[in-house]
């Protein structure tokens, strides 16, 4: 299935700073993954925008973005993230950001970003978050396991709090809603 079968005229454009392929997510009403690869900056901010909001008047309102292919964000690429959460939103829709890039998730963070995003670590945590009502499942946040934001290990944290980072030792701090903060 390519992406105009998910969304009409979604391909009609291309630009090869910024790839994106589509996945519906059947189980979920209005739910679909966008996999990124490239970078969003000044220059392509405009393509990504336009490629999103025709997703979002096609009814798609959950939207989960994997990050895993996306190299570098600039401001003007969050700016963009934060617009379609403002165009979702209302639409009883929600994001999510998958599998960012440290140095990716680092500019989310150092503009104060990541608090506003819901970050997920796989698909099916994802899914899980729109099949819950946008909850997520349960409401135990800890222990958490996710990777460091600087050197990508894998860490468990317990509970709320400032804790070093084992590999990097970068000091990260985490909230009573398991959020993830530099410092």
């Amino acid at each position: 299935m390519n992406n105009n079968d998910i969304v009409s005229g979604f391909d009609e454009e291309k630009d090869d700073s910024l790839k994106i392929r589509l996945q519906k997510i059947d189980a979920v009403e209005g739910c679909l993954v966008l996999y990124l690869t490239g970078y969003i900056d000044t220059y392509n901010s405009n393509f990504f925008q336009k490629r999103v909001t025709k997703a979002v008047e096609a009814g798609f309102t959950r939207l989960i973005f994997n990050c895993a292919g996306l190299n570098y964000v600039s401001s003007t690429g969050i700016g963009s993230f934060t617009a379609f959460l403002k165009a979702v939103k209302p639409r009883g829709g929600d994001l999510v950001l998958l599998e960012i890039q440290p140095k990716v998730y680092e500019v989310f963070q150092l503009l104060g970003f990541s608090q506003f995003f819901n970050i997920k670590d796989n698909l099916n945590e994802s899914v899980d978050f729109f099949s819950s009502g946008g909850k997520g499942k349960g409401t135990e946040v800890f222990p958490k396991i996710f990777n460091c934001p600087i050197c990508s290990k894998r860490l468990k944290a317990t509970r709320a709090g400032r804790f070093r980072c084992s590999e990097c030792k970068t000091i990260l701090a985490i909230d009573n809603s398991g959020q993830v903060f530099l410092g």
